[in-house]
């Protein structure tokens, strides 16, 4: 009876060392890792321009499914051109390789946006084009990182048979550390990992 009482206090030990250990930190795949400078939480340095008002809010990009994905969620606070609350809005945005390339899908929970095309420049920029079937309206979506913490974002759409774009959103990110449960700002390796020595 000791004999298996020390087996079982050694076999708690062992697994509660094993739960303790800090987790590995999450490295982004070859073809994602020129995006990691878009990792961490960001913030509205200011409120965006909308077509029809401005917008504020938070955005957060985390790593995924082992690195081979990266996850944008968003939470959007919207007014109106009077300066009046319009409304909120979340979505969310999947980026991937797919066959080679890289890949991006977009929801706020009634639209869809698949973005085929995605131009980098590694640690600095990144461009989405979206091109549907004929009829269909295009997009971009570009983000450029201005400075280690300043995100440049432009949302850009052009009305079936129009060969310019026209801007729909753009603002401005700065990038934020990540709150605790208890409403504490911390760091995290993920974020500083993904920051450039030069933007």
């Amino acid at each position: 009876m000791p004999r298996l009482l020390v087996l079982a206090a050694l076999t708690i030990a062992v697994s509660g060392s094993a739960h303790a250990a800090p987790r590995p930190a999450l490295r982004l795949s070859p073809e994602l890792q020129p995006l990691s400078f878009l990792v961490g939480h960001w913030a509205t340095e200011k409120s965006g321009k909308t077509a029809s008002g401005t917008t504020s809010g938070r955005s957060a990009f985390s790593i995924e499914t082992g690195g081979a994905a990266l996850l944008r969620r968003d939470h959007s606070r919207l007014k109106g051109a009077d300066g009046k609350p319009a409304g909120e809005m979340d979505q969310i945005m999947l980026i991937y390789s797919e066959g080679g390339h890289l890949r991006a899908d977009y929801s706020d929970g009634v639209h869809v946006i698949h973005y085929a095309k995605v131009e980098v420049k590694p640690g600095r920029s990144v461009v989405f084009g979206a091109e549907g079937p004929v009829g269909a309206p295009r997009f971009q979506l570009a983000y450029d990182l201005t400075s280690v913490d300043h995100l440049s974002v432009r949302f850009l759409g052009a009305a079936p048979g129009q060969a310019e774009y026209a801007s729909i959103a753009e603002g401005v990110l700065i990038r934020k550390p990540p709150r605790t449960r208890h409403g504490k700002a911390r760091a995290t390796a993920a974020a500083q990992a993904s920051t450039p020595a030069q933007p």
